[in-house]
């Protein structure tokens, strides 16, 4: 049984989401709430497997409330649904610790292919929105470019990012919502595609490109 929390002020759209998920092809248990308040009492009250976060709430923000999760649920995967879709607003929730992010002018099978994604362990952005997050973080100087260069996933670009700033696997997993079997994994393919040893060598690679020089 997958328990899924859905964050929307409009009624309308948040109802369309709920029967969307009934897509899943899973057993599934869905709450839909108007605000970040009632979206605290769900997840202290249900173990919600992940949640849909709109971005443009009323009171709190869904950029704000991002990070509030992230601290007090961090088991809870987050995907974020948002009409506002350009690089930079991608790239800070992203880094904010969102797991994935689908706009709103995407189809209800991409949602669900997202979902999906996100339910396996991996971080899920669309290719077009991956490319336009990647020029953004390049133009912004914050060395994302390394993970490119040697083909890592988005899903390992965070992991890597972690890893250099020291965290360990249980560490990452909790920051990701990621299992630490999942994380090694990750780890692991890092490793492999920066052709060290150890992951001290990965960390210590990761930590110098992201310096500014």
């Amino acid at each position: 049984m997958l328990n899924l929390l859905v964050v929307e002020d409009h009624a309308l759209v948040r109802e369309g989401l709920l029967a969307t998920l009934k897509n899943l092809g899973a057993e599934t248990r869905t709450f839909g709430v108007p605000d970040a308040n009632e979206a605290i009492g769900v997840l202290e009250s249900e173990d919600i497997d992940m949640m849909i976060l709109d971005l443009m709430l009323p009171g709190t923000k869904g950029q704000t409330f991002l990070p509030l999760v992230r601290r007090r649920f961090p088991t809870v995967p987050v995907v974020i649904l948002s009409a506002l879709d350009d690089a930079d607003t991608v790239a800070r929730v992203m880094k904010a610790g969102a797991s994935g992010f689908v706009s709103k002018s995407g189809s209800s099978t991409e949602l669900i292919e997202a979902l999906r994604a996100v339910l396996s362990g991996e971080i899920y952005l669309p290719p077009k929105l991956q490319e336009l997050t990647n020029r953004s973080e390049s133009a912004h100087g914050e060395g994302k470019s390394l993970a490119q260069r040697f083909g890592l996933t988005a899903a390992q670009a965070r992991v890597m990012e972690l890893l250099a700033e020291g965290r360990s696997n249980r560490q990452i997993g909790e920051l990701l919502g990621l299992t630490e079997g999942t994380v090694k994994i990750h780890v692991s393919a890092i490793m492999k595609a920066m052709g060290v040893t150890n992951r001290s060598e990965a960390a210590l690679m990761a930590s110098r490109k992201r310096r500014p020089h």
